[in-house]
């Protein structure tokens, strides 16, 4: 068995595990699921210790043919691009499930789930063959769907459904897409290796209508203006160590496929330049000022989301090599960024029972170290220097400044409407007076301070110290923009 195919495995073998165990085995169950996540983590993070940042091309390959017919192929491998997201989805695949204690409703079913979700959402950035990235894409929303369905809040039963109805609606799309590719590329073959040989060679005008499938695929996913009504409603919905999950890799999957696809499309990619960058600085703005009107902790940081997978999407249409960078270090950046975020005010509601801003005030000498994560993830939202956001902005706003000029003035917009709300919330959050119902919430400690600690670590180093993380997709990234 290659590295690769075990990554995907050990989450699986844990979920095996489980399914093995009885439901009223709580604590076992828990730490089954915590070995097999940390497993996961190590395996995925010592791979990047042998990655030769110098080859652009795939690492760790595996090429088993499935069906010649039909030109299937299992085939894994990572590269500059792929590398990141993986040691992304392992870290906080870790986190959201050191979240989880208060999950005493039927335990078994929700860890065995969680680490389901974790092997489909590696298969994703894993596949190297467009049927099994497909298998894997369409796999994650089951342990969505009934970990939404199963242990969210009031409205789960809608929020569950409306989640897979988007997704499997945009994902039909994806899979026009697909089909429409492989029938036109010579040797009728589903790897990506294939594709990307034979796809730059169709007429312009075909490239634009698959290209289109494959926009609105990967874009309900993102999420981008005007699919993203699933968002607001999961998020809310979810339990905050699954919207950990949902906001952190899920929505990275849409911007990773997103940036595939460009490459594979290279004629189309430019022809609908102005639709994606148009597309992109209405989500920045149109995100911002949604959240900035909520008072709903998570949906204030769902909102947020679409406005920062806007930058993402602001650094692929850029289509050079700094705005990929930009696009790859923010898809990085948000994902610990809302990670955090979302473990932070998971933990609080656990305490408080209420995610309305204004039930709370002063915090600040109630609960310390709240405090202080929150106000850095908070800090780390709006792309403050030394924060990895604030690299991530800077690569996207340059890139997209070396194509459009200066209509990235809008991205600038954006960013200072990030800071209206954030600023806003922290005062209300943690300044005033302490009201009375506040003054016996619990602060964080053992396992909830190290889980924070670790995302906070995160973001802090990718932004005082991101040339290690830079060097890591250099290469890759600088080959991907060669296309065009």
């Amino acid at each position: 068995m290659g590295y690769l195919s075990l990554l995907l495995a050990l989450p699986l073998a844990g979920a095996a595990l489980i399914a093995l165990l009885s439901g009223e085995r709580t604590l076992a169950i828990r730490w089954i699921a915590l070995v097999a996540a940390s497993a996961t983590l190590i395996l995925a993070w010592a791979l990047a210790l042998g990655f030769d940042t110098s080859v652009a091309g795939m690492q760790y390959a595996e090429s088993i043919k499935w069906n010649v017919r039909l030109g299937t192929t299992y085939a894994l491998g990572l590269d500059g691009v792929s590398l990141p997201l993986v040691m992304l989805a392992t870290l906080l695949a870790l986190v959201a499930i050191t979240a989880s204690k208060s999950i005493q409703d039927r335990p078994k079913g929700y860890y065995l789930l969680m680490l389901v979700l974790e092997s489909a959402m590696l298969g994703v950035f894993t596949a190297q063959d467009w049927a099994l990235f497909y298998v894997f894409w369409e796999l994650t929303l089951i342990p969505l769907f009934f970990l939404i369905d199963r242990w969210g809040g009031k409205g789960r039963a809608g929020a569950s459904l409306n989640f897979v109805l988007y997704t499997m609606g945009g994902s039909v799309f994806m899979l026009i897409s697909l089909l429409l590719l492989f029938d036109a590329v010579p040797g009728h073959s589903f790897a990506m290796a294939d594709m990307g040989r034979g796809a730059p060679a169709l007429p312009a005008d075909t490239q634009v209508l698959i290209f289109l499938g494959f926009l609105i695929g990967f874009g309900v996913k993102m999420p981008i203006f005007p699919i993203h009504g699933w968002l607001p409603l999961a998020h809310v919905e979810a339990p905050s160590p699954v919207s950990i999950l949902l906001s952190g890799i899920l929505l990275k999957m849409g911007s990773y496929g997103l940036l595939r696809a460009v490459v594979l499309l290279p004629d189309a990619a430019e022809a609908l330049q102005g639709v994606l960058v148009g597309i992109a600085l209405i989500s920045l703005v149109y995100g911002g000022l949604l959240a900035w009107r909520q008072t709903d902790l998570k949906a204030m940081i769902a909102y947020s989301s679409i406005s920062h997978m806007g930058v993402v999407l602001v650094g692929i249409a850029a289509l050079n090599a700094t705005g990929f960078t930009g696009a790859l270090m923010q898809m990085v950046a948000h994902g610990l960024v809302a990670g955090a975020l979302f473990l932070l005010v998971g933990l609080l509601y656990e305490r408080t029972h209420t995610r309305d801003i204004g039930h709370y005030s002063s915090l600040m000498r109630v609960t310390p170290r709240f405090a202080f994560f929150t106000i850095l993830a908070f800090i780390a939202a709006v792309g403050m220097p030394g924060t990895a956001g604030f690299v991530a902005e800077l690569h996207a706003l340059i890139g997209g400044f070396a194509r459009w000029g200066w209509l990235m003035v809008l991205l600038s917009v954006g960013v200072l409407i990030s800071a209206a709300y954030a600023l806003r919330t922290v005062g209300r959050l943690f300044t005033g007076p302490v009201r009375p119902q506040m003054r016996g919430v619990a602060d964080m400690k053992g396992s909830e301070v190290w889980a924070a600690a670790a995302l906070t670590a995160g973001i802090l180093l990718l932004g005082l110290f991101p040339a290690p993380a830079l060097r890591l997709s250099q290469a890759t990234l600088a080959s991907l923009s060669a296309a065009f």
